[in-house]
């Protein structure tokens, strides 16, 4: 009987445990404009409702005034998604994404150019 209560308790606090393995996201830039970009991005999503975006350490961005990053869907960049200036145009970097973005409503990440409104790089989030 005791085995039973055992197995039964921990059945239940397995249940009831919340789980913290958020699903991630990964692409690889494809240039745009005439730039040059190439590496990969990777998007984690975070127990507290934020987000992660890491630019790879294969990260390369030929260069361009004004790169940030952000997201789009589609095809097409998404206003007001900028997440931060781009920190370099080669390495590692990562990027918080507030809670109050929800990543799941894009599937691409950006390197836009701010001054002239134009897509600097594009990754497909699979």
């Amino acid at each position: 009987m005791r085995l039973i209560q055992s197995a039964v308790i921990a059945l239940s606090l397995a249940v009831a445990a919340p789980s913290f393995a958020l699903a991630d996201t990964s692409g690889t830039f494809t240039g745009a404009s005439d730039h040059i970009t190439t590496g990969g991005v990777t998007v984690v999503k975070n127990a507290d409702g934020t987000a992660t975006v890491t630019l790879g350490p294969d990260f390369s961005l030929d260069g361009a005034p004004d790169p940030r990053v952000g997201f789009g869907k589609d095809g097409a960049f998404v206003d007001g998604t900028v997440i931060g200036e781009l920190n370099a145009l080669t390495g590692e970097q990562t990027y918080i994404v507030p809670a109050s973005v929800n990543v799941d409503d894009f599937n691409e990440v950006y390197i836009w150019c701010l001054k002239f409104g134009v897509p600097l790089g594009v990754a497909e989030l699979q």
